[in-house]
């Protein structure tokens, strides 16, 4: 799917690549932008969403039985995440779901939708739901609260609430940090499903009810903060929930049998995810961040380094400077700062950590209450 968004004929949009190809990576102020972001005096375009809907009679509980979450009692405008998974537990598919009462909306990553989609019809056989890739009619405003000014667009589809950081129902957090006090808190986050050629109407209304519009950096900023994993950043081909502190929002360990769900119950009562996820507070004297994909080291006990993982996501946060996501070995030292090299000569970063997964995360079974905790 190639996509422009007509917010792009915004004065000063600068246009975003990779994944956010086709919306504005910021309007000239990427700062300002992050604030007001955050504040909830703008909207972000995400239009480069993937949407996928799930009509019919059997949707809820078709999806409750080859997902990762219970969404069979979702009512609508209720929101959830859930997780498709291999065999082997590894994640394939991440889905925002939203009921309206007459089909399910699945917001995922652009390039998920097509699969996602080809591959819900091949799971139909007999029953009664309809799938539809409907990315092309649909676009999407996230912002850090519910916009009322968009209900007035016609045709306004549902509001996706990003349940992170809350423990779901059936959910653990395999963070060493309590609920209460999780920075994801600070981010409440809603994405509001409009028509593809009534964006420009939407934007008027958020113009008309004093809001701006802000880039996709400012989102990617806020999200790393809050310590969101997203899809295709923090995952490769060998992600398993686990890792990545999704067990949180979109898997429910006592629900029925789908794929994946031993992987997920054998790590989680028995063993532990062979890899983590921190947060990373980079030295901001290079006036740079680096690329994702760049190394990043550990010292060693025979004075030199090694590589404990890799960033996945930075970002410039208009308060905490540069941030960055990464994926490391579970054995990395929590408390050593580890250093991340960049794509150019000398380009190094000192990196101090914060833990998003403990490195004991999972083997719950028989161990002492902790700071670990779940959902019922």
């Amino acid at each position: 799917m190639s996509f422009a968004s007509p917010l792009l004929r915004r004065p000063g949009a600068v246009a975003a690549s990779r994944a956010d190809a086709g919306v504005a990576a910021h309007y000239g102020d990427p700062s300002r932008e992050q604030r007001a972001l955050a504040e909830g005096s703008a909207a972000v375009d995400l239009s480069f969403r993937g949407v996928v809907t799930v009509a019919g009679p059997d949707r809820l509980t078709w999806l409750t039985t080859l997902s990762s979450q219970q969404v069979s009692g979702l009512v609508p405008g209720q929101s959830a995440e859930l997780l498709l998974l291999s065999i082997q537990g590894r994640i394939e598919y991440d889905a925002r779901i939203v009921d309206d009462g007459e089909r399910a909306w699945l917001l995922v990553e652009a390039a998920e939708a097509e699969g996602l989609a080809a591959w819900l019809n091949s799971m139909r056989f007999m029953l009664r739901v309809e799938v539809a890739d409907v990315s092309d009619d649909w676009g999407v405003l996230g912002a850090t609260r519910r916009l009322e000014a968009l209900s007035a667009v016609p045709g306004a589809g549902p509001v996706w609430e990003d349940p992170w950081p809350r423990i779901a129902p059936g959910g653990y957090s395999y963070a060493p940090v309590p609920e209460e006090v999780h920075p994801g808190l600070d981010r409440p986050w809603f994405e509001h499903l409009v028509p593809a050629d009534r964006l420009e109407e939407a934007a008027a209304a958020l113009d008309a009810d004093g809001l701006g519009l802000a880039g996709s950096m400012a989102a990617e900023a806020l999200r790393i903060a809050a310590w969101r994993p997203r899809m295709g950043f923090e995952t490769d081909d060998k992600a398993i929930p686990h890792e990545l502190d999704l067990l949180r929002t979109a898997v429910h360990l006592s629900k029925g049998c789908y794929k994946g769900q031993e992987t997920v119950a054998r790590v989680h009562n028995l063993g532990h995810p062979p890899r983590r996820l921190v947060m990373l507070q980079l030295d901001g004297s290079a006036h740079t961040l680096p690329a994702v994909g760049s190394p990043v080291f550990q010292a060693a006990d025979d004075g030199g380094e090694k590589q404990v993982g890799r960033v996945t996501s930075a970002a410039l946060h208009y308060e905490m400077g540069p941030i960055a996501l990464a994926v490391v070995k579970r054995s990395t030292d929590p408390r050593v700062t580890l250093v991340v090299r960049g794509e150019a000569e000398g380009e190094e970063y000192a990196a101090s950590q914060e833990i998003i997964v403990a490195p004991d995360a999972g083997q719950v079974v028989h161990r002492p209450a902790g700071l670990l905790r779940g959902h019922p």
